[in-house]
């Protein structure tokens, strides 16, 4: 049974090789050059172009990659799960199906689902090490869909950006939203729903009280947090992750942490100064 996910997912790139993951590339354009997503790019040229004010642009996983791998599994009588990035962010997971039903035509008893995780960046990340959990207890691929399908949907985002224009430029939010964003030194407490799209939750005046907002949405929508894994995520300011990381601490004293960063394509959209924690609720 292979565990298969996209580059969107912001996990460690050792974490995916230690435990088997396949994962496809996202692309990133930057200097007129097009790029895999980790293979080939990875989160700090992003970090150093956006300082530079550059405007990175990002793709879906191309068809070809889906193709290959889905038609290689195929053919060695594998199956798997493949936990895609949200389908309201991303076309990759309507390519991802595509390919698979093309696939399945020469090959009829490839059995692959496809799972539209509704989350990102470390969102997606925690759906799949809960997956890989699953796998490894010994699960059939049966019991890993259905436990992942109730699973994902429990996983709350809740992220500051520190400017909402690179939201705008790639459509995920309106450019009105983005201009009231920027005033006053208002940060925007985002979400992403139920329905895997993006969505205004709160604002704050400057990263401090930002904080103890987020402290509060974990109270209100966490459930038994003291067992879980908090996931953790920063875009180039990991002091900040740091004092977000001892208020959850000093509130929680939860299992523990899972941080990374926010990878090259997720940050493309939320730039510079982006800090998120994600839960179970």
């Amino acid at each position: 049974m292979r565990i298969l996910t996209d580059s969107a997912c912001d996990l460690p790139l050792a974490y995916l090789q230690q435990h088997e993951v396949t994962f496809f590339s996202l692309r990133v354009e930057l200097d007129g050059h097009d790029y895999a997503d980790i293979t080939d790019i990875q989160a700090p040229s992003i970090y150093e172009a956006l300082r530079l004010g550059k405007e990175p642009k990002t793709s879906q996983v191309s068809p070809d990659a889906f193709y290959e791998t889905f038609e290689q599994m195929a053919k060695n009588g594998e199956e798997g799960v493949y936990i895609a990035f949200s389908s309201a962010l991303s076309g990759t997971y309507a390519t991802a199906v595509m390919m698979y039903e093309q696939v399945k035509e020469s090959y009829p008893q490839f059995i692959l689902h496809i799972i539209d995780s509704k989350s990102a960046s470390l969102g997606q990340g925690l759906v799949v090490q809960e997956a890989v959990r699953v796998k490894e207890s010994g699960a059939t691929l049966d019991e890993l869909v259905a436990h992942i399908t109730a699973f994902a949907p429990r996983v709350e985002h809740i992220f500051v950006v520190d400017d909402l224009q690179h939201l705008a430029r790639g459509g995920r939010i309106s450019k009105s939203t983005a201009f009231v964003g920027g005033l006053l030194n208002i940060k925007p407490i985002l979400e992403i729903s139920k329905e895997g799209k993006i969505e205004s939750l709160d604002k704050a005046r400057g990263q401090k009280r930002a904080i103890k907002q987020m402290i509060a949405y974990m109270k209100e929508r966490g459930v038994n947090l003291q067992q879980q894994m908090i996931g953790l995520l920063h875009c180039a300011d990991d002091a900040l992750l740091q004092e977000l990381k001892q208020a959850i601490e000093a509130e929680f004293q939860p299992k523990g942490f899972v941080e990374s960063n926010v990878g090259a394509v997720i940050s493309s959209h939320v730039g510079l100064g982006t800090f998120a924690v994600f839960f179970q609720s």
